[in-house]
């Protein structure tokens, strides 16, 4: 791969973010079976090379990491953009219906195709995913990412009440088809699983007992779940959960908070259980296009990645109450209600949420989010003059900081000049 290199290699909420950016103006990356094994200026990588390979090159382009969602329901897809009210309604409304639909496993591969297809041509390698309460639901992601061999961490979710007929299971069916799903996937190629309660309110103690209980014998697989999304779902989650401290506390007191943790939204989250985050090593998972779209709020990251109690926080399209399945367009949501919080949110710091932040909210930093020798060879390759008006803009534009932030202001699947999956091309532009 040669062209212009982007990628970040600090955290810039912590650092200069001029000194946490790497750019190379004409970098090269060398892989190897999906990985890579050199990276830097181009004319001393190639040089050092000692049999000939086969040259990407990508000029004018930016390539940077594979962007990673955090937060996304593929079983949703379908109802992307659909009216309606706040969170509650619009989950009896349309994602509930939506799901039953998952009861026909031939419905679940056409879907788990799509899902997978339009990650790509978002370039987005890896995603966190909530998958439906049908084990075949599991399977047919998992079938199709593997195809694919893309890195996708999803789970069966867990819901024991309040919730369709159709939708609910219990918590011991809930335990033992995820604990055959785990066995199953897990590990397998590049799949990783993850334990999905959908959120407090839809699964008794019990069966959060026996998630957090599969998780400690499960040491190396993920846990994925909602938080502080809404107020009236922070309020019913108290009446459900009267004795806990907090929402953080209902799924801290059932074993389900720690590194490998990862909490969609937390838009509500008081300031002790921002504190109890950061002591377990969990995640967040900023989702900006949904909380507008459901009126829900606005996560302040600044605030979230306070130096005294920082957070890892990554970047979740949550399609469908999110609108695109496009980190750019994502991004450029973020930057809006980072505006409206009064710090907006830097192109630099952006690209952090969408790569190595995500990864080390994921715990996965050692092989995604990044370019180092050894790490995965996913790559998303972005033209700024993809279109007329982002031809006409980077024009203007003065630096790599810059570009990118047209890109995630202007940009969409459009900017997307390839998606490279474990060293092969994925995705060729249309």
């Amino acid at each position: 791969m040669r062209g212009a290199l982007v990628w970040l290699q600090d955290d810039p909420f912590f650092s200069d973010p001029a000194e946490a950016l790497r750019h190379i103006s004409d970098g090269a990356i060398v892989c190897r079976d999906g990985l890579i094994e050199a990276v830097g200026e181009a004319a001393e990588v190639l040089g050092a090379l000692n049999e000939p390979v086969q040259v990407e090159h990508y000029p004018g382009c930016l390539i940077c990491p594979g962007f990673i969602d955090t937060h996304v329901h593929y079983v949703q897809t379908g109802i992307i953009g659909a009216y309606g009210d706040q969170l509650l309604d619009w989950l009896l409304d349309y994602a509930f219906p939506a799901e039953l639909a998952f009861a026909d496993p031939a419905y679940a591969r056409a879907q788990a195709e799509l899902f997978c297809d339009e990650l790509l041509r978002n370039g987005t390698t890896t995603a966190l995913v909530f998958c439906s309460v049908h084990e075949h639901s599991v399977d047919a992601l998992f079938e199709a990412a593997s195809r694919r061999n893309m890195r996708i961490a999803a789970g069966k979710v867990l819901m024991d009440r309040h919730a369709p007929e159709g939708l609910t299971d219990t918590a011991q069916t809930g335990y033992d088809q995820s604990k055959a799903l785990i066995d199953r996937w897990h590990g397998k190629g590049r799949n990783l699983y993850a334990i999905t309660p959908r959120f407090a309110a839809t699964s008794t103690p019990e069966q959060l007992q026996a998630a957090g209980a599969l998780w400690a014998e499960r040491p190396g697989v993920l846990v994925q779940t909602h938080i502080a999304e809404n107020k009236a779902e922070i309020a019913w989650t108290a009446e459900l959960f009267p004795d806990r401290r907090d929402y953080f506390d209902v799924y801290a007191h059932h074993g389900l908070a720690g590194p490998g943790a990862v909490f969609a939204h937390g838009v509500h989250l008081s300031e002790p259980e921002l504190h109890a985050c950061h002591s377990a090593g969990s995640g967040l998972s900023h989702c900006p296009s949904s909380n507008l779209f459901l009126g829900s709020g606005a996560m302040h990251v600044f605030d979230v990645k306070d130096a005294e109690r920082p957070v890892e926080v990554g970047l979740g399209t949550d399609v469908g109450a999110g609108t695109s399945l496009s980190m750019l367009r994502t991004l450029g949501d973020a930057y809006k209600v980072s505006q409206i919080a009064g710090r907006p949110l830097d192109a630099v710091r952006g690209l952090y949420l969408a790569t190595l932040g995500g990864a080390r909210a994921m715990g996965l930093a050692d092989r995604i989010g990044s370019f180092a020798p050894g790490m995965e060879a996913d790559f998303v390759v972005l033209d700024p003059e993809a279109t007329p008006i982002l031809k006409a803009r980077n024009a203007r534009s003065g630096s790599p900081a810059e570009t990118l932030f047209v890109l995630m202001t202007l940009g969409d699947d459009r900017a997307v000049k390839g998606t490279w999956v474990a060293g092969r091309l994925c995705k060729t532009s249309v």
